[in-house]
This record gives structure tokens, sequence and C-alpha cells, in this order.
């Protein structure tokens, strides 16, 4: 017999923040954390995302339209960015470099665009390369149509596999009954291309009447973290749920993540999307959050800068403004942890290549975790 969601998520609510499939798994504040916060670049209002470059400085996209380069102690305006659409949660979003960024110089950046015949704005994926302080060689690598004049759900975060394939993830722009499970649609999706925007031959909806042959993945609600893992290299995303049930999945070739026909959330207005937390032929998260805290960047820990860090996850929380730490046995979340409480809504985060945490926070701008001795 199903339970009603509403039921199950008031039940969930009682028992003060504990999540996922494991009630045990209540979120703790560590008496004693491993590391000092220094803010290492100010005056940032929205860093969406930031890359490391081999030289060790950092490329930031600001949510309303601009891209620096933090180099020399120095923030340096970048030129020729693409124009973005800003309303809402559009603006430009993630940025990833090639794997063979030394060789090639390719840098990929996600953002809202109203490129098309339509009103409004859809998420764009583009690839550029850096050249005296400015953007050249712009290629639009995919657009999804059609605008909206919708403000939420652009997603969008950027990675790539072991093979070289590129993943990006697209929200379903607010149209819930519509996008996610609609294959020919945009929207509600995890997509994966050649470096070059090339389809790939074996993508599970190449050969299908009509379909987006670029999805990968659907049934998504608004995957705003999308990162490989070290050592299986399966792609991992993290998505914003309703009012509760944010998830983390392990993303499959052809799989339904089942949004909105099954959900652990509710409507922000308390009513219920569905009674249905489960069906057959749609993949169920290795985790989700009751109540949502709507979270945003993800990283896996690989280094042994912090003690017992290595192999666990980072996650930004947005509304209850803190990084979340998720300790991992296998793919079971068994523990949770709240750092970084009180410095404010937080936008991304990344293991640097000298192997320490960097944390992007709006208003703020991005803290050095520099693990205590």
């Amino acid at each position: 017999m199903k339970k009603s969601i509403f039921s199950l998520y008031f039940f969930v609510i009682m028992l003060n923040f504990s999540c996922g499939q494991n009630s045990e798994n209540k979120v703790i504040t560590p008496e004693d954390v491993p590391f000092n916060a220094e803010l290492f670049i100010d005056e940032l209002q929205i860093p969406w995302g930031f890359a490391f470059l081999p030289d060790g400085s950092i490329l930031i996209t600001e949510k309303k339209g601009e891209l620096i380069h933090f180099l020399n102690e120095k923030k340096i305006k970048i030129s020729n960015v693409p124009e973005v659409y800003q309303r809402g949660q559009g603006g430009l979003l993630d940025i990833q470099l090639h794997p063979e960024y030394s060789k090639n110089g390719w840098i990929y950046i996600t953002y809202s665009s109203t490129d098309g015949n339509q009103k409004g704005g859809h998420t764009a994926l583009m690839r550029a390369k850096l050249k005296n302080n400015a953007l050249v060689d712009k290629e639009v690598l995919y657009k999804a149509v059609p605008n909206t004049t919708k403000g939420q759900h652009f997603g969008s975060r950027i990675v790539f596999d072991n093979d070289g394939y590129l993943y990006f993830s697209i929200g379903e722009r607010g149209a819930r009954d519509v996008n996610p499970q609609d294959i020919t649609r945009d929207g509600g999706k995890i997509y994966r291309l050649h470096d070059d925007g090339k389809i790939p031959s074996n993508n599970p909806f190449v050969g299908k009447k009509n379909a987006k042959t670029a999805i990968y993945s659907y049934g998504h609600r608004n995957p705003q973290g999308l990162i490989k893992h070290p050592e299986t290299g399966k792609i991992w995303d993290h998505e914003h749920g309703p009012r509760g049930g944010d998830e983390v999945n392990i993303i499959k070739k052809g799989a339904n993540y089942g949004w909105p026909v099954i959900t652990y959330g509710i409507n922000y207005s308390g009513t219920e999307i569905t009674d249905k937390t489960a069906m057959d032929g749609m993949e169920q998260p290795i985790h989700y959050w009751i109540p949502s805290i709507a979270p945003s960047g993800m990283a896996f820990v690989t280094s042994n800068k912090y003690e017992n860090w290595k192999g666990s996850i980072l996650v930004g929380s947005l509304s209850f403004q803190y990084l979340e730490r998720l300790v991992l046995e296998g793919t079971k979340v068994v523990k949770r942890e709240k750092l970084l409480e009180g410095k404010g809504r937080v936008r991304d985060v990344k293991q640097g290549p000298d192997g320490l945490i960097y944390v992007a926070v709006e208003g703020k701008g991005i803290y050095k975790l520099i693990p205590k001795k």
C-alpha cells in the first residue's frame, strides 16, 4: 500500500532534519572543525561557478554576466563574454576546462541565452578560448528551445567523463508537466556531447523519432551539481526538489529519474504533487533531503588535507547557508555534517589543484579552507 507523500513529508519533518533513506543521518555540526576559512577572493556578488587554470589562477562566472580572471591577486574582467538573459535564476552559469586544456585551450560555459525566435531565454552551452583578457573563437555547441520568459530552472553544470564526453544539465524551466518526461523536448535533462558539440552515435535516444538526441538521461527537475566519481568514473548529480525532495543521483544512460511523476517533495504551498515516491522504470535517488537544503555546487574530496574527509562529498546549501559534507559507505550516505554555518549562500565548491577546498559564497567571495595543524 503506497503512503501519501504529504504524510511522509511531515513525518520526516518531525524527525528534525533527518533525511534520505536513513533516518539516523541527522545533520550535525562538528565540535572541532578541522580548518580555518580564509576569504581568498573578496567582493563577489553571485559567483556561480569557477575553474582553476593550469597556472593556479581562477576563472569565475558572476551570474550577472561577468567573467573574472583572478590572477596574481587581481580580478581581471574578461571581455567578449556571451550576453545573458538576466531573469530570475538565469545568467552566466557554470564554467569548465577541457581535460586537455593545456593542449587545446578550450573553455566551456553554460548561460541563459535569448538566441531563437521566441521571447525569453533558455540554457545554452558555449566553448571559447581565452586570449588577451577576451574570449575568442566562440562556438555555441547547444541551445535549448523553446525560449520562455519564466525565470526558473536553467540548471546548469558541466563535467567531462573519463572517455572525454561532455555532460551538462538543464533544468525543466518551470514546465514540470511538459518537459522532464518528454525526450522530444529540452529541459529537465542531462545531455552528453563530444567536446566539439557533435552528438555521440551511442547516445541512448539516437534513432528515436523526434527525440533530442543529445539527451543522456531525463526526468530531472533542476540539477545544479554534476561531478565525476574519482574512482568509478560515473557521473553523479544533485538537483533541487520543490519543498523537500532534493536528490543525489548516479546518472545512467537513458534512465528516467522520475520528476514529477515520483518525488519525495511537495508543492511550496504544502499540497501534494503526487502520492508516488517510486515506480517501475524510474530511478531512485541514492540520497534525498527533507526539508530541502537547496543544493548548489558539488565536489568529491580526493585529497588527504583534511582528516577523514577523503571520499566524502561536499554540497553547498543555498537555503540554510552552509556547506554540507556527506560521508559515504559505497553509495550510501551514513553521516551529514554542517560546515561554514553563517557565511552565506554557498553557490559552488571545488577541490583545488593544491588539494584544498574552495567555496564560493554569495555576497562574499571565494573562501579557502586551510587545514588546522
